[in-house]
């Protein structure tokens, strides 16, 4: 996937979240720049005015003129930054949302294929740990108010000298590059590091556990781990020991150029002002706007380079993110056909099965057919694939080869929602949520169907020990944000 692809679904999905923070980048753009050719231009007048006729009522209204407009300006800015604090905070908030709403509904055999479970993992990284998302929406927004303020500054400084903005241009081109050489091996080396970091953040997270530390305690492990967290901690240190030291070297000599080029703004101005030899003499005033337009030029022109750099590494890091939310959801998998009525048999016709990554077939031309009253009993060792007919039932994954039908239709033509609702199973590895006792039972919202919900729990013989509990069925499982919540076993 290209960058003009990658920034176009980015945006698409930042557009799709909320159209409103776009516009009001947009418009914070607009508020930014004009407030640095308010800067540039009005104080000319004042000093020509000063330097000239004098005349106070002059003077007091160009000076009032950048005062307010200072103030004006100011003020919006100061409120559009509040907005967008709080826009950036919403919008980081709902792209992890999208990714954990991806990630939920993603085709699962994705979830158990060892190339996409690592491509999660860099996806989650570049937004957890990296910021990418937010990054990326910093950089487009520097990247338009740069753009807007060049083209009115190229325009200003045309009427001075064409040859001073093509030589600025130049300069800023060279450090452009030294900075798009060090961007490059600033990107190399956080992709080079993730595995370092994943293996150290695996370790502290399991001395934060609360749920491991009894096992902890008693086998022991205590000094193990910390041992990892510290070995894998010096590494890092002497990862980013080379890395800052190299970022030294690339940022001194931009700043040498940065340097250079004010000088020769400054410089060349100077010498308008005391002599014509290359153009007319101009005023003071003139000279304050002229060097204080390559000023501005130098530094817009340098951080547009660098927010196009910064946009180019960012789509670099966003890059899995973009390929993980560009696989197939499971809803969109399947046919069109509504599944009604009973299940009336399945049927399971020349089956062969390998899970993703793994060239062994755990099942192998599998044939056989359970009618509706049946029951079966599926007996063999550990991993003969017992577990595996359960989930190709279930659509978690596709047969390698074979087809599987239920009520005689192939079950992948049978539409997404309707099918699920006919299918449950209990695995061997069945999670409790912190949930209600009510949600664990529904999977679904508080009261929806309360009077159906206890009559499940009668059923199963449950109804006692439930209204025994200090909330009923709106008692919480485990204690991870309810002190209350109860534990139950057996």
């Amino acid at each position: 996937m290209n960058n003009f692809k990658k920034f176009k679904m980015f945006f698409s999905l930042s557009w799709k979240i909320s159209p409103s923070y776009i516009i009001l980048l947009i418009l914070s753009t607009l508020i930014s720049s004009g407030q640095v050719f308010i800067n540039v231009i009005l104080p000319k007048y004042l000093i020509d005015e000063l330097t000239g006729s004098g005349e106070i009522e002059k003077l007091i209204f160009i000076g009032s003129l950048i005062v307010f407009s200072n103030v004006f300006f100011a003020l919006l800015s100061n409120t559009m930054k509040r907005v967008m604090d709080v826009k950036n905070i919403y919008m980081r908030e709902k792209m992890s949302q999208v990714m954990a709403e991806k990630i939920m509904n993603v085709e699962f055999s994705y979830l158990e294929n060892p190339y996409y479970l690592a491509l999660k993992e860099r996806a989650v990284f570049a937004s957890n740990n990296q910021s990418a998302m937010e990054r990326m929406i910093n950089s487009v927004a520097a990247m338009l108010k740069n753009l807007v303020t060049i083209i009115g500054l190229v325009a200003l400084m045309f009427m001075l000298s064409p040859l001073l903005v093509i030589f600025l241009a130049i300069t800023i081109g060279i450090s452009l590059l030294i900075y798009r050489f060090f961007m490059k091996y600033q990107m190399n080396f956080f992709q080079e590091i993730i595995p370092v970091n994943r293996r150290y953040g695996y370790y502290v997270s399991q001395c934060y556990n609360d749920k491991l530390q009894k096992d902890i305690r008693l086998y022991g492990m205590s000094k193990m781990l910390t041992d990892r967290v510290t070995e894998y901690n010096n590494e890092i240190n002497e990862w980013l020991s080379g890395f800052y030291q190299k970022q030294g070297k690339y940022l001194g000599l931009y700043g040498v150029i940065n340097d250079l080029q004010a000088a020769i703004a400054y410089g060349y101005v100077g010498i308008r002002v005391i002599t014509d030899a290359f153009g007319p003499r101009i005023g003071l005033g003139s000279f304050t706007m002229y060097v204080s337009a390559a000023i501005n030029f130098t530094t817009a022109t340098a951080e547009f380079g660098k927010n196009i750099m910064t946009i180019a590494q960012v789509l670099g890091y966003l890059e899995p993110f973009m390929e993980f939310m560009s696989l197939p959801d499971e809803g969109k998998v399947g046919g069109s056909l509504e599944f009604a009525g009973e299940i009336e048999n399945i049927e399971f016709k020349n089956v062969s099965f390998k899970y993703p990554g793994s060239d062994k077939l755990v099942l192998q031309d599998i044939s056989f057919e359970i009618k509706r009253g049946e029951k079966i009993s599926i007996v063999g060792l550990n991993g003969a694939g017992k577990t595996t007919l359960i989930k190709l039932i279930c659509r978690l994954y596709r047969p390698t080869s074979g087809q599987i039908f239920i009520n005689g239709q192939d079950i992948f033509e049978y539409e997404h929602e309707s099918y699920m609702k006919k299918i449950a199973a209990v695995f061997q590895d069945y999670k409790l949520f912190a949930f209600s006792v009510e949600e664990n039972i529904t999977c679904q919202e508080l009261n929806k169907d309360a009077h159906r919900t206890m009559e499940l729990i009668e059923e199963v013989g449950l109804k006692e020990k439930i209204s025994n509990l200090p909330d009923g069925i709106k008692s919480m499982f485990g204690k991870a944000y309810d002190e209350k919540g109860i534990e139950m076993s057996g």
